[in-house]
C-alpha cells in the first residue's frame, strides 16, 4: 500500500475523486508495494485501481488513459532501507553528534539508485528485489562496489554476510540491467591487486558496467571506525597511474575511457584535471567525476554574457582543495566584468581540516570567513553547500547568516548564474 500525499489540480486523480490520504492498494489485483509499483503499474492504457478513501470507503476505479497522461498524485515518501554495512570510511560515520537526525540515516536502498542516482551496495536485496529489478528494468542502476573478491569486500563493508556482488551483477546484466560503478579506495584494503582484480570483473561484464569511478578515501575528525592508511600524494598517484592504464585499454577495445578517477584522485596526486572531452558525457558527475572541469567549461563557454562590473568587489568562498584553481576561472571573470575577486579560502571547521570540498562547508565557516569583510561588495559561497531546504549541514539557516553579515551574499554554482541577476538589479 502507499499513500497519497497531495493531488495535482485538472488531474485524472482529482477527477476520480481521489484526496490527499487516500490509500492506493492495488493495481489490476497486484498490490501496491511503493512508488516504484505505482509508476510501473499505472503505465497502461487502462487497468483497474483499488483504494481506500480516507473515510475508510473502499472503492475501485476503471481507468482509461490511452494517451499516458500522468496520474496527477504525489505518493507519500517510501521508508527508506537502511544499509546493514559498518564501512570504515562511510560518511555517516565520520559525523559529529547532535546535527539533524536525518543526516544519520544511512540508506542503501536499489529503489533510490534507479530513480535518483544514489550509489547503493546491494548487500542487502534479496531474491524478490532481484526478480523486481528485473520486471520493472531499473536500469541503470549506480552501485558501490568498492571491491569485487569477497573476501575482501566483507572486509570493507565490514559486514560478513555481504553477498557475493560479481554473482549479482552478472545475474542482472544477463538481464539486461545495466549500472554504473564506484569504488572508494582505501590503500592497503582495496588498492593495487585488489583494485586490479576488481577492475577485471568490472571489465568481463562488458556494456552491463557503463561506468567506473575510482574515489579516494575520504575521512573527517570524526571517522572513528576507519584504521586504514590516509590516502596520500604517493598512493593518490599510483592509483591514478591504474586507472589510466585501464583507460588506454577501453579507449582501444571500446572507443571509450569506462573508468576515470575522480578530481579529488587528481587533486591528491598533484597532477593537472583533463579537459571536457576526455570525460564523455560526463557520466559520473554527481560523484565529483569532471565536476571542475564543467565548471571551467561553463564559465569559458558563458563568460562573454556577463556584464561590466568595473568598481565593484566580489568575494569568493571555497573550500580548501578547489582554492589553488580557482586564480584561472576568476582572471577569467575579471577581464570579462572588471570586478575585483577576492578568493577566500576557508578551512572546514565542523569536519576538521582533513576535509577539503567546497561543498561541504558550513554555515559557521561562513560566518567566519564573511564576517567583518566590510571591503566586498557582495560574496558568493558554494551552492552546494545548501540543501533544498535552505539548511547548511551544521543546521545552520542560510538566511540567518546571510543577514548577519555585511554584504549580499549569494549561493552560487558557475559564478555566472549569480553575477548576471546581480547586475540586473544593480542596473534596475
Amino acid at each position: 500500500m502507499v499513500r497519497v500525499a497531495r493531488v495535482q489540480k485538472g488531474g485524472i486523480a482529482e477527477e476520480l475523486g481521489i484526496l490527499p490520504g487516500t490509500e492506493l492498494l492495488r493495481v489490476n489485483g497486484r498490490d501496491l508495494e511503493d512508488f516504484l509499483d505505482w509508476e510501473f503499474l499505472t503505465a497502461e492504457d487502462a487497468f483497474v485501481l483499488e483504494a481506500k478513501l480516507p473515510d475508510g470507503e473502499l472503492v475501485e476505479f476503471d481507468i482509461e488513459n490511452p494517451d499516458r497522461d500522468p496520474m496527477g498524485v504525489e505518493l507519500e515518501p517510501p521508508t527508506i532501507r537502511r544499509c546493514a554495512n559498518r564501512c570504515e570510511f562511510c560518511f555517516i560515520e565520520g559525523l559529529p553528534k547532535g546535527l539533524r537526525r536525518p543526516l544519520y540515516v544511512r540508506d542503501d536502498d536499489y529503489r533510490l539508485s534507479f530513480a535518483y542516482g544514489n550509489f547503493a551496495t546491494l548487500s542487502n536485496v534479496k531474491e524478490k528485489d532481484i526478480a523486481r529489478i528485473l520486471e520493472y528494468r531499473l536500469s541503470p542502476l549506480y552501485v558501490s562496489v568498492h571491491a569485487t573478491p569477497h573476501e575482501a569486500r566483507k572486509v570493507l563493508l565490514n559486514n560478513p554476510r555481504v553477498p557475493d556482488i560479481v554473482a549479482q551483477l552478472t545475474r542482472l546484466a544477463a538481464g539486461g540491467i545495466q549500472f554504473h560503478g564506484q569504488m572508494v579506495v582505501v590503500p592497503g584494503l582495496n588498492d593495487g591487486d585488489v583494485l586490479e582484480a576488481s577492475l577485471t570483473d568490472l571489465w568481463n561484464l562488458g556494456d552491463a558496467c557503463l561506468s567506473v569511478a575510482i574515489v579516494p578515501v575520504g575521512v573527517t575528525q570524526f571517522s572513528h571506525l576507519y584504521t586504514g592508511k590516509p590516502m596520500d600524494a604517493t598512493n593518490a598517484g599510483t592509483i591514478l597511474a591504474q586507472t589510466n592504464r585501464w583507460q588506454a585499454r577501453a579507449l582501444a577495445e571500446r572507443g571509450e575511457r569506462w573508468v576515470f578517477g575522480s578530481d579529488e584522485l587528481y587533486l591528491l596526486a598533484e597532477q593537472p584535471l583533463p579537459g571536457a572531452d576526455f570525460y564523455g558525457e560526463f557520466p559520473q558527475i554527481e560523484n565529483g567525476v569532471g565536476a571542475v572541469t564543467k565548471l571551467r567549461q561553463r564559465v569559458r563557454e558563458g563568460v562573454a554574457e556577463l556584464p561590466r562590473l568595473d568598481g565593484r568587489t566580489i568575494g569568493v568562498v571555497t573550500g580548501t582543495s578547489m582554492a589553488p584553481l580557482m586564480p584561472e576561472l576568476l582572471a577569467q571573470l575579471t577581464a570579462q566584468t572588471g570586478a575585483t575577486f577576492t578568493l577566500i579560502p576557508t578551512e572546514n571547521s565542523l569536519f576538521g581540516p582533513t576535509t577539503t570540498t567546497a561543498g561541504l562547508l558550513v554555515g559557521a565557516d561562513i560566518r567566519r570567513a564573511l564576517e567583518g569583510r566590510t571591503d566586498l561588495d557582495l560574496a558568493l559561497i558554494p551552492a552546494e553547500c545548501i540543501n533544498d531546504d535552505g539548511l547548511f549541514l551544521d543546521d545552520e539557516r542560510f538566511v540567518t547568516v546571510r543577514e548577519q553579515l555585511p554584504m549580499p551574499v549569494y549561493p552560487s554554482y558557475d559564478f555566472l548564474d549569480v553575477l548576471v541577476h546581480e547586475a540586473a538589479g544593480a542596473a534596475a
